[in-house]
């Protein structure tokens, strides 16, 4: 199982994710397009793909050019009927490849803050049996409209599309479910400066500090999160893939 990882930033790798990618036995190859390592042309040679998140704007192509070509490749390998996964600037990549509006959300989301898995979401191979409210690690200005056809599979009070499905293989979340305590810990402690300046000292410090308390309270639970929906989707590209060799 061969596996292309689009990393946008370096800050948002693909941590404890692409630990439950490898033991499920994946190999991974790392593209990094906005830091000169070119996109592969086509789909060819890979089994599904996984699209990262970054502070960029997914609508921002006059200072990221890549993301166009990125959109191309991702709308490739949902024709080959090859699995997607995106995760926050990843998953609105995967709605705008599938002709959906991307743009800033009304309010801005940090921290581990709680979303529902709706009905559909509880029906689907990814999410079926899981704990219906879940807190994930949050950290986004845009939100993605749904694609038409898409379906919603988490819902949150503040944005309401967190994440879908798309045909049977595409899958995009606005959430950082892949995250480790280090990574996490790295966001909130070297990044708080971010926050501050977002929302002002007095507002980001609150922030900050809800972060820390969220974290050692709902890690956990993200991670099992993780684990779950890794390893089932890691199924879903080997199922394909034999569809295909068959």
């Amino acid at each position: 199982m061969r596996l292309l990882v689009i990393e946008n930033d370096p800050t948002s790798h693909i941590s404890l994710l692409g630990e439950h990618l490898m033991a499920a036995g994946a190999d991974l190859v790392t593209t990094k397009p906005h830091h000169g390592v070119e996109l592969p042309a086509a789909p060819d040679g890979f089994d599904g793909a996984v699209v990262l998140g970054g502070p960029q704007h997914a609508h921002n192509d006059a200072d990221y050019p890549a993301f166009a070509p990125i959109c191309d490749l991702l709308g490739a390998f949902h024709g080959q009927g090859k699995p997607l996964l995106g995760l926050c600037l990843g998953g609105q990549l995967l709605a705008r490849t599938f002709g959906a509006r991307v743009s800033v959300n009304d309010d801005f989301e940090y921290g581990f803050l709680p979303i529902d898995i709706t009905d559909e979401g509880a029906a689907d191979p990814l999410l079926a049996g899981l704990s219906p409210r879940q807190h994930i690690m949050q950290w986004h200005e845009d939100t993605f409209a749904l694609p038409q056809g898409g379906t919603r599979l988490m819902t949150g009070a503040t944005t309401a599309n967190q994440a879908f499905r798309y045909g049977e293989t595409a899958y995009g979340f606005q959430c950082h479910f892949e995250i480790t305590r280090d990574h996490a810990n790295m966001w909130i402690e070297d990044f708080n400066h971010v926050i501050l300046k977002k929302l002002g000292e007095v507002d980001g410090n609150k922030a900050v500090n809800r972060a820390r308390a969220e974290l050692k309270q709902h890690l956990d639970g993200a991670n099992e999160f993780c684990r779950v929906v890794a390893n089932r989707w890691s199924d879903l590209v080997k199922a394909r893939r034999q569809e295909k060799a068959a």
